[in-house]
């Protein structure tokens, strides 16, 4: 029997600026919504619902704002649940679990980011690289990750 993978990568901007919610144990949660563009036909937008949870949510709430440009990564979640006139719904949702910043440096100060990005805890991607830089070797960026 073959195996089973869910993975989701999607770069676009934010609909929205991130909304974090904590949990009654203190986990936090944030939510955004990103508009994916159809590359084949530039006038079909797909928006997509994105979760964070945790240290991951708390970056995105913080760095993230409406119109900010950022891939994100994680798996497809689709929930039930019952809505407050108790009728049966469903949410889909892309539950993130690394988070890269995109746009130059012009584009990240207009919209409140500082080009940095988050993986869920795992090492910046200069460590990742094993240069000072990013994966092509330029150590233009290294002054403007905040990490």
């Amino acid at each position: 029997m073959a195996g089973s993978y869910n993975r989701i990568i999607l770069v676009g901007n934010l609909t929205r600026d991130p909304e974090i919610r904590y949990t009654q144990s203190g986990k936090g949660v944030t939510k955004f919504s990103l508009a994916v563009n159809n590359p084949r036909n530039k006038e079909e937008t797909t928006f997509v619902d994105i979760v964070a949870w945790d240290r991951l949510g708390e970056t995105c709430n913080t760095y993230l704002k409406k119109g900010s440009n950022c891939l994100v990564e994680g798996r497809l979640v689709i929930r039930s649940y019952d809505d407050k006139d108790g009728n049966k719904r469903k949410a889909t949702e892309v539950v993130i679990d690394n988070m890269q910043m995109l746009g130059s440096p012009r584009d990240r100060a207009a919209t409140g980011d500082d080009g940095g990005g988050y993986n869920g805890g795992l090492a910046p991607a200069a460590a990742r690289t094993g240069s000072g830089g990013d994966a092509f070797g330029s150590d233009d960026l290294e002054d403007e990750i905040p990490f």
